[in-house]
């Protein structure tokens, strides 16, 4: 019963994750997962760890993922304590609201980007300002140069797809010098420019990045968080105060196997990529408005058909994609990158509904 919540539960609003439909065969476009499978290592990987009765499993994970750390580490060319390793990149950064985030100023994002920045503010009384994005959807740095107890914004940008430049980014690290500066890179790999490589020259900087997308492990929860050993110290400290064990034994090895099959994550990036540009071009031919993209969806909208509708019909039809009910983009759909298969199902969908 609600009269035994705490009051910080009575006043959360929490996080809404895109519909999980419960259809044999779905054409689910609507949060942003990779439509292949992961390398053929990692199923390998899980096999291996499990061995022949499982026996791995009643003996509690390394706790500092230590193999996976390095590995990765290697990949991007730092130290293993510029890196740590979380539950999915949604725990990194709930690590980082209350290790780097709450201060005696309020932090800044954007007002339209991605719906757990407040749900992790108001969880963690971090207080915060929203600043508006441009016209066409895009992030001017040049408004993140007032005094801020932080900045956080997600590049590729979520949920519009637009990109800031490495050179941006650096305008923006300039100008708070004396703030930490989150760049979520969930979405990076389709496009965009990591900023990994600025690390070492700006100790105020975080990169987090996940598996979930590029690298098609969204069931295995694995992300990561790039910096200042400082910073990574910090994390790691509110992590041993909260769960010491937060990756399991078949996710770090299911993880590690997929950074060391570089091919097949380049192979499978450059497909959904190429999907992208072609829907891109296909909703464009429909009479959609489309925001340029670098990640694995697109977002757009029809000058002629309400969005809400367009959803419902398409969902009757079970093709699932994403609406959202908020301020400046409730006329558009954000549309996940599936098969080819997928995305001309979803256009065949849209050519009679808007005929």
């Amino acid at each position: 019963m609600s009269r035994f919540w705490s009051d910080i539960v009575h006043r959360l609003t929490p996080y809404v994750p895109g519909e999980q439909p419960v259809l044999a065969h779905p054409v689910k476009l609507n949060t942003n997962e990779n439509p292949y499978p992961p390398s053929p290592r990692v199923v390998e990987a899980i096999r291996g760890e499990l061995g022949g009765d499982g026996a791995s499993l009643r003996k509690y994970p390394d706790p500092t993922a230590r193999a996976l750390r390095e590995a990765v580490a290697k990949h991007h060319g730092l130290r293993i304590e510029q890196v740590f390793a979380g539950n999915g990149s949604d725990e990194v950064l709930a690590h980082a609201f209350q290790a780097l985030l709450k201060h005696d100023r309020p932090i800044r994002f954007p007002d339209i980007t991605y719906s757990f920045y407040p749900v992790y503010a108001q969880l963690y009384g971090v207080e915060y300002e929203t600043v508006p994005l441009n016209a066409d959807f895009a992030i001017d740095v040049d408004d993140y140069r007032a005094p801020s107890g932080g900045v956080l914004l997600p590049n590729p940008n979520a949920p519009t797809g637009r990109a800031l430049p490495l050179a941006e980014i650096e305008v923006l690290l300039n100008a708070n010098p004396d703030a930490p500066v989150i760049i979520d890179e969930a979405y990076v790999d389709f496009g965009a420019e990591s900023a990994v490589n600025l690390i070492d020259r700006y100790p105020n900087l975080l990169v987090v990045q996940t598996t979930s997308k590029a690298r098609s492990l969204a069931g295995m929860r694995v992300g990561f968080a790039f910096g200042d050993a400082a910073l990574i110290e910090a994390l790691t400290r509110v992590k041993d105060s909260f769960n010491s064990y937060p990756l399991d034994r078949l996710a770090q090895v299911a993880a590690l196997a997929s950074y060391e099959d570089q091919a097949w994550f380049e192979a499978g990036c450059a497909k959904v990529v190429a999907s992208r540009e072609r829907l891109t071009s296909q909703l464009q031919t429909l009479g959609f408005e489309v925001v340029p993209s670098a990640a694995n969806f697109v977002f757009a909208k029809h000058p002629a058909h309400d969005a809400a509708t367009l959803a419902t019909t398409l969902k009757a039809k079970e093709i699932f994609v994403r609406h959202f009910r908020l301020p400046r983009i409730d006329q558009h759909l954000r549309i996940s990158i599936g098969t080819p298969a997928e995305c001309d199902a979803l256009v065949a969908a849209l050519t009679e509904i808007v005929a």
